[in-house]
C-alpha cells in the first residue's frame, strides 16, 4: 500500500503531510494531476511468473489504462534482489528529470519511491504491490528503488523507444530522504 509524504521543496526536514490512507493518497495526488489507483490480481501470480503471464493476469486494467491514457504498449520490468550492479541501477534514476510522455508504473510485487517536484513541494509516494502511479508528462521527478531493489512492475509507453529522460541538472534529490525499506521487507 502506498504512503504519501509531502515536503516543502526547500525543507525536507519537515513533513507537511504523511498518510497511507488510500482515499487521501488518491485524492491528494489527483489534485496535483497525478493518477493513483489500487489494482487487485484476479488470481494469484507466482513470484517467478513470466512477462506473458503477468500481462495476461492484468489484461483488463492494462487495456483500460492504455485506452484511457493513450499508451501504445506495456512491458514488465523485473529487478531481483542481490544484483551486483544494484547501486549503479539505483543511481541512474536518482537525478531529477522529466519525460515528454506520462510515466506510468504498476507494481506487481516489491516497490520503490517516486518523488514528484511540483508547485514548490516534493511529493514522495512509496509504492508497493498493487499500486499504480501515472505521472503527467514534463513533471519533474526522480525514482528511488532502494539499496537492494526488488520489484516487478508493468511499465506503459506512448513512444516506441520507451521513456526518454531529460535531466534538469538540479541536485534536489540529494536533499530528500532515500527509500530504505526495512531489511527483508517488501513494501
Amino acid at each position: 500500500m502506498a504512503r504519501l509524504s509531502v515536503y516543502s521543496d526547500t525543507d525536507p526536514s519537515v513533513t507537511e503531510l504523511s498518510s497511507a490512507d488510500p482515499a487521501l493518497v488518491t485524492a491528494h495526488l489527483a489534485l496535483a494531476g497525478v493518477l493513483f489507483e489500487r489494482w487487485s490480481a484476479p488470481q494469484p501470480i507466482p513470484d517467478d511468473a513470466d512477462t506473458r503471464t503477468v500481462l495476461e493476469v492484468y489484461a483488463a486494467p492494462v487495456a483500460a489504462l492504455k485506452e484511457a491514457r493513450g499508451f501504445q504498449s506495456a512491458d514488465v520490468m523485473r529487478m531481483p534482489r542481490g544484483l551486483p550492479d544494484a547501486a549503479d541501477r539505483r543511481a541512474a534514476f536518482l537525478a531529477e528529470h522529466t519525460h515528454d510522455e506520462d510515466e506510468a508504473r504498476f507494481f506487481v510485487r516489491g516497490g520503490g519511491a517516486f518523488y514528484l517536484h511540483m508547485d514548490e513541494k516534493v511529493f514522495r509516494i512509496v509504492c508497493g504491490a498493487g499500486d499504480l502511479l501515472s505521472i503527467p508528462a514534463r513533471t519533474k521527478h526522480w525514482f528511488d528503488m532502494g539499496p537492494d531493489p526488488e520489484f516487478t512492475a508493468i511499465r506503459f509507453f506512448t513512444r516506441p523507444d520507451g521513456w526518454v529522460a531529460s535531466f534538469t541538472g538540479d541536485v534536489i534529490a540529494d536533499r530528500f530522504p532515500k527509500f530504505e525499506p526495512e531489511c527483508g521487507a517488501v513494501p
